[in-house]
C-alpha cells in the first residue's frame, strides 16, 4: 500500500491510494454491464486500465490528482475508482495567513465510476462522504467542485441532493464518453456550506445502510 498517502476508511468501503496492483481488479469490476456507463468513460481492457492508472499515478507525482481504488470493506473486492484532481494551491503572498495552511485550497472530485452490482448500495454515498471530510477537515480546502455530462440528470440531482450548488453550463468543456463535446453542468460545495452537506449525506448514507 502507498506511503505517504491517505487511506480513507468507512463502514461500507475503504479508499486505497490507487496503484498498479490494483489493475486487474478494475478490469474486473468495469466490465459489467457495460450500458450503465452511457455518461461516464471508465476504462474497459487490460490495456486501457493500464493507461488510466499510470496517468493517474503521473498526476499524483505532480501534485496535482489523488486517485482511489474503491475497495468493499466486507470482503476486499475492488469495485471501482475515483480521485481528487485540478488540485489547487493558490499563491497567497509571504505572510499571509494561507501560507500557513499547508494543505490545497481547492480541488474537483470525479473520475467516479462503480461496478455494476456496487451501483445504489451505499459505496458512493459513503466514498464521497470520506472523500469531502478529507478534503474540508483535513486539507482544509474552500471549495470542491464537481463537473457532470449536462445530459447525465441522475448525476445533476445526485449531486443537488448533498447539498452541491448549481453553478452553470461550461459549453464544449470536455471530451464526452460518446467522444463528443461535452457541455458540462458544473457544481460545487464550499467550505462554508460544508457541515450541512455533510449532514445530508450521512442521512443518505444511514437510509441506504438500513
Amino acid at each position: 500500500m502507498s506511503t505517504g498517502h491517505p487511506v480513507l476508511t468507512g463502514g461500507h468501503v475503504r479508499l486505497e491510494p490507487l496503484e498498479r496492483r490494483h489493475i486487474p481488479a478494475l478490469v474486473a469490476a468495469a466490465g459489467q454491464e457495460l450500458a450503465l456507463y452511457q455518461w461516464s468513460a471508465v476504462p474497459q481492457g487490460l490495456a486501457a486500465m493500464t493507461q488510466y492508472v499510470d496517468t493517474a499515478l503521473t498526476w499524483r507525482e505532480a501534485g496535482t490528482a489523488l486517485a482511489f481504488a474503491t475497495v468493499r470493506a466486507a470482503d476486499g473486492v475492488v469495485i471501482g475508482s475515483s480521485r481528487f484532481f485540478d488540485i489547487e494551491r493558490w499563491p497567497w503572498p509571504a505572510g499571509h495567513p494561507g501560507v500557513k495552511r499547508g494543505g490545497p485550497d481547492g480541488c474537483e472530485i470525479g473520475y467516479t465510476w462503480l461496478s455494476a452490482r456496487a451501483i445504489r448500495t451505499a459505496a458512493n454515498t459513503e466514498a464521497k462522504l470520506l472523500m469531502l471530510s478529507h478534503a474540508f477537515e483535513v486539507w482544509g480546502v474552500h471549495r470542491v467542485c464537481f463537473h457532470t455530462d449536462a445530459r447525465n440528470e441522475r448525476s445533476r440531482a445526485a449531486l443537488a441532493r448533498i447539498g452541491a450548488s448549481f453553478e452553470g453550463i461550461l459549453r464544449a468543456h470536455r471530451l464526452a464518453a460518446d467522444l463528443i463535446p461535452r457541455d458540462s453542468a458544473r457544481f460545487s460545495i464550499v467550505a462554508a456550506e460544508w457541515p450541512g452537506a455533510r449532514a445530508r449525506l450521512q442521512e443518505r448514507l444511514a437510509a441506504r445502510a438500513s
